[in-house]
């Protein structure tokens, strides 16, 4: 499905991102009381990594991918898990039949949809009184390693900006009037890394290479060589340990 933004490229790259905090996904299904077998939607499923949680948990997910790759790859990740199915659609049109889940989440996805549109898609398809989750990981930008990165990538792209996925959700979730109170949850989590799939990871930045353009390949080479230089004297160090908070934001359906 031909969607605006094209992560064809970044699939297997992809692979290599940080899972969400168990704590906060544990957190926000605890709110919304959700049980083991209940359905839930995972909108922009990509390669599976909150499909693999929410799988694992006991919850009955179909997962809803655009792009072929990065399904693909999503669908081999869970293929032992009986209770996920994949499907082609876009959180403005899931394919999905109306007041089917009892929650619908998207895993760093919510931003590169119409966010309108896809709240009033997430109405459409929930349950009576059902919940709507939106997430991502976002880097701590005070730890001395990503506040070098994040000099390397501003230095190479000026104006260099995430755009909405690390705004506040909760005026856009109140504006479409369909959701009640919105609750934010944030946890840390560790994310371990060598070198090279660090790099890998970076070569999967969407935001990062829409912006870049043809200085994407020379940014990430930059970040690549920072990072080698940085751990060359630490014989000891064969990881990097790369500190993230999960930002979750969630509203219940009124």
């Amino acid at each position: 499905m031909r969607t605006e933004w094209d992560y064809t490229t970044l699939a297997d790259a992809y692979l290599k991102r940080p899972d969400y905090s168990n704590a906060a996904v544990d957190s926000f299904i605890s709110i919304a009381s959700i049980k083991k077998g209940n359905k839930v939607c995972d909108v922009g499923a990509g390669v599976a990594h909150l499909t693999l949680m929410l799988a694992s948990r006991g919850f009955d997910v179909d997962a809803v991918e655009p792009n072929n790759a990065m399904r693909a790859n999503g669908s081999k990740r869970t293929g032992s898990f009986v209770n996920v199915r994949w499907h082609e659609g876009t959180g403005e049109q899931t394919g999905q039949r109306s007041q089917s889940f009892d929650m619908v989440t998207f895993g760093s996805s919510f931003n590169v949809c119409d966010r309108q549109k896809a709240l009033q898609e997430t109405a459409r398809i929930l349950k009576p009184r059902g919940w709507f989750a939106c997430m991502w990981n976002h880097r701590q930008l005070d730890n001395p390693i990503q506040a070098k990165i994040e000099t390397i990538i501003k230095e190479l792209v000026p104006g260099y900006g995430y755009g909405t996925r690390r705004e506040d959700q909760t005026s856009i979730i109140e504006a479409s009037g369909l959701f009640g109170p919105v609750v934010q949850i944030s946890s840390p989590v560790i994310h371990e890394q060598t070198i090279d799939e660090c790099v890998e990871a970076w070569s999967s930045h969407a935001t990062l290479e829409r912006q870049a353009g043809e200085k994407f390949k020379e940014v990430v080479r930059a970040i690549e060589s920072f990072l080698r230089e940085e751990f060359a004297q630490d014989s000891t160090s064969k990881s990097i340990k790369i500190p993230y908070n999960t930002n979750v934001w969630l509203a219940q359906l009124l």
